[in-house]
C-alpha cells in the first residue's frame, strides 16, 4: 500500500498539471485511488426524463418531519460528542433563495464511525446517534441541523490515510435527476493537505467554499457551538459538488 509521501507527491504533481475548470472535484484524480477505476471514460447515456420521473421520489412538506433535522434526539439517551448546529441558506447563482428543497445530511459519529456494515474500523458505535437527518428549506432558502461534530476516520486509499472531519450534504431540486452532493468541512483541520478527496479540487478558493464558519451568535450557552455554511448552486461562487458530470 502506498505511503502518504507518495500520495503527497501525486497531489502536488496533479495540482501543477491542472488545466480547465479547477473549481470542481476532478473525476480522474489519481491520488484518490478509486476515482481512477470508477470515473466515466465513455460517452454518457441519455436518460429518458419521463421514465426517470416514474421511479424518482416525490417529497412534500408532509413527508419531512421537522424533528428529523435534530440528529441528537433519535436515541434513548444522549449521543456522545460535542453538540453543534449547522445553519445556512441554499442560494441560486444570483443569490436568490431556493425554497422548498430537500436537504439531507449524513456523517460519522464523534469517534469517526458510520452506522454502516462496511465501516468496520475499531472505533465505537454510538447507540444514540445514527448520523442521518433531513429538512426542507424555508422561504428564505434556510436550513438548520443540530448534530454532533464528526470525528476523522481512516480509509484504505493508502497507508495511514485519514479523512478530515466532514458532513455529507445532498440537495434535491424538483426532480431526482437534479440531486447534488457535496461535503462540509471545518476550518483549521490538519488533515486537509493529506486528503486526496479534498485536494481533488485544485483551486484553493473553491476548496475554501467547502469550509463552514464558526458563528458565535448561533452558539447556545453551555449547549452547543454554531457554524454557518451557505450552499450556492451556480455562478462564480458555486459550492463545489461531487461528480457533477457523472
Amino acid at each position: 500500500m502506498d505511503a502518504q509521501r507518495t500520495i503527497d507527491r501525486e497531489i502536488a504533481a496533479a495540482h501543477e498539471a491542472t488545466d480547465g475548470d479547477t473549481t470542481r472535484p476532478r473525476l480522474d484524480f489519481p491520488p484518490y485511488r478509486s476515482s481512477v477505476l470508477r470515473h466515466p471514460t465513455k460517452a454518457f447515456v441519455q436518460a429518458d426524463p419521463e421514465g426517470a420521473e416514474l421511479v424518482a421520489p416525490v417529497f412534500g412538506h408532509s413527508d419531512v418531519d421537522p424533528l428529523e433535522a435534530d440528529l441528537t434526539i433519535g436515541g434513548r439517551g444522549e449521543p456522545i460528542g460535542s453538540r453543534m448546529v449547522v445553519q445556512g441558506r441554499v442560494l441560486d447563482a444570483a443569490g436568490r433563495p431556493v425554497r422548498g428543497q430537500l436537504v439531507e445530511i449524513w456523517q460519522a459519529n464523534a469517534a469517526g464511525r458510520y452506522v454502516h456494515q462496511r465501516d468496520q474500523h475499531p472505533a465505537p458505535l454510538d447507540p444514540n446517534f445514527t448520523g442521518m437527518g433531513r429538512c426542507l428549506t424555508d422561504d428564505d432558502g434556510g436550513y438548520r441541523f443540530v448534530t454532533i461534530k464528526p470525528g476523522p476516520y481512516p480509509w484504505r486509499n493508502h497507508r495511514n490515510a485519514w479523512r478530515p472531519a466532514h458532513i455529507h450534504f445532498s440537495v434535491f431540486g424538483t426532480a431526482f435527476t437534479q440531486r447534488l452532493i457535496t461535503q462540509l468541512y471545518f476550518p483549521g483541520d490538519p488533515l486537509f493537505p493529506y486528503d486526496p478527496i479534498y485536494q481533488s479540487i485544485t483551486d484553493p478558493a473553491a476548496r475554501d467554499r467547502l469550509l463552514a464558519h464558526y458563528d458565535h451568535d448561533l452558539s447556545r450557552p453551555e449547549v452547543l457551538l454554531g457554524y454557518r455554511w451557505d450552499i450556492v448552486l451556480g455562478g462564480a461562487d458555486a459550492t463545489p459538488m461531487e461528480a457533477e458530470d457523472a
